[in-house]
């Protein structure tokens, strides 16, 4: 009788007679094992959808004109660019805002060199009184997976951006950090408020101010001599650092005497005028002091009467493809280290965003229930069809799962929950394969 086996049954008689297959069966559930230990955890998948953002100003134009000027020749241009899908444009006094969205698995950087390009060719079209376009690609790597905030009722808004500013260089030290941003706080700022009486009696115009303290604000190349069979560079004029220093500042000539700025204006060394305030507070119920930070638990403003605290939030992104579990773990132990040092005792630190912690919660739970999945058929089977159908379907199904989890390894896939979900859903297509093969 002829054999009526086939490919897939000729396959699978060479591993029944071989004496490799418990040998590969190993091999696989111990790849498996090591890429669920190895693969990069996040809580969102990669999708990969490029998105960019076109900015253009126009100062003084309406809304209307920019959108007739700039929005809408700018849009006819950017529908020519291969694999736009969808645009979307905000036409604003002054200004105009693009969003260009591409298809779903674009290459992220072809289509941001393809954009860059098409930009750049048609400079010439570019309306007088409009700038030149700046353009700034945007992906699920932009979104900040963790965040810390600092507050105290010690120290005001300016102080602790400050010490937020220090912290932040210190985090973009840790490895796969992509972007760190400070959010709140107050900037340190020189502000020079002029009086309309002085400029007039000292024949001062407005106008001839800020050319002057451009000037005097930089530090330029003049030269350079030998001596001694050495060469020395030389620099002439620096940056201004104190309000003493500006108020030195010469703007002009009045009856052969120099004009000081200090003459004709007061000078202030303080902190900027606020655009937004950031305040944080918790509960009495709530609130614990922690002298370090720990993964599951973040220190929390002490405060007796409950009020809002000052505050300062840092936010920090990772790198593509990186763990977010061990990017947010890095982060928390350098601030640790740091607590005491740069950061005063009297700072209260608070984790108010931890996605490494989610994804990793997430993750677990997830493999948990695959696991119980596996089982849950497996004892099905064995109280249905028998122990060998069973025996069959707990090697298939495990086998299968690990080698999948090797290639997403490979391929540089990250371990998330679609993926988890993706895989779970599998077992039935697995559960079902290995019932016809059990009952051919």
């Amino acid at each position: 009788m002829p054999d009526r086996l086939g490919i897939a049954g000729g396959v699978a008689r060479a591993f029944i007679d071989s004496k490799l297959t418990p040998l590969i069966i190993a091999a696989s559930i111990l790849l498996g094992v090591g890429a669920v230990l190895l693969l990069p955890r996040e809580e969102e998948p990669q999708i990969i959808v490029p998105m960019i953002d076109v900015f253009v100003q126009m100062p003084g134009a309406s809304a209307k004109e920019v959108e007739q000027r700039v929005t809408k020749p700018m849009e006819k241009l950017l529908w020519e660019i291969p694999g736009v899908e969808y645009i979307y444009s905000t036409s604003a006094p002054g200004s105009a805002l693009t969003i260009v969205r591409f298809y779903v698995g674009q290459d992220e950087e072809q289509s941001i060199v393809r954009l860059n390009q098409k930009m750049f060719a048609n400079f010439d079209l570019i309306p007088a009184g409009a700038s030149p376009p700046l353009i700034k690609p945007r992906s699920i790597d932009d979104v900040p997976i963790f965040a810390v905030t600092l507050s105290s009722a010690r120290y005001d808004p300016a102080v602790l951006r400050r010490m937020a500013a220090e912290l932040e260089d210190q985090i973009k030290q840790v490895a796969d950090v992509s972007e760190v941003k400070i959010i709140g706080g107050q900037r340190r700022q020189i502000r020079v408020i002029l009086d309309a009486t002085k400029m007039a009696a000292f024949n001062v115009a407005p106008a001839m101010l800020a050319p002057v303290l451009q000037k005097s604000n930089q530090q330029l190349m003049s030269g350079s001599f030998a001596s001694d069979n050495r060469e020395f560079l030389v620099e002439s004029s620096g940056f201004l650092h104190t309000a003493e220093e500006v108020g030195d500042v010469v703007v002009a000539v009045y009856r052969d005497r120099p004009v000081y700025l200090r003459d004709i204006a007061t000078i202030e060394d303080g902190s900027e005028e606020p655009a937004d305030y950031v305040f944080f507070g918790m509960g009495a119920a709530g609130a614990k002091s922690d002298t370090e930070l720990t993964r599951t638990k973040a220190s929390a403003p002490v405060s007796e009467d409950n009020r809002l605290l000052p505050a300062v939030t840092i936010s920090v992104a990772k790198r593509k493809g990186t763990n977010a579990i061990q990017v947010s773990e890095a982060v928390i132990d350098k601030i640790n280290h740091l607590k005491g040092r740069l950061i005063p005792n009297d700072i209260n630190i608070t984790i108010t965003r931890n996605y490494g912690e989610t994804a990793l919660e997430k993750s677990n739970e997830l493999l948990f229930h695959m696991l119980l999945a596996i089982a849950s058929v497996s004892i099905l089977i064995w109280l249905t069809l028998g122990w060998r159908e069973c025996l069959i379907v707990a090697i298939a199904i495990p086998v299968t799962l690990a080698l999948t989890l090797v290639v997403s390894y490979l391929y540089g896939y990250t371990l998330n929950r679609v993926t988890l979900f993706a895989l779970i859903f599998s077992i039935g297509v697995l559960v079902d394969d290995a019932i016809v093969v059990v009952e051919n």
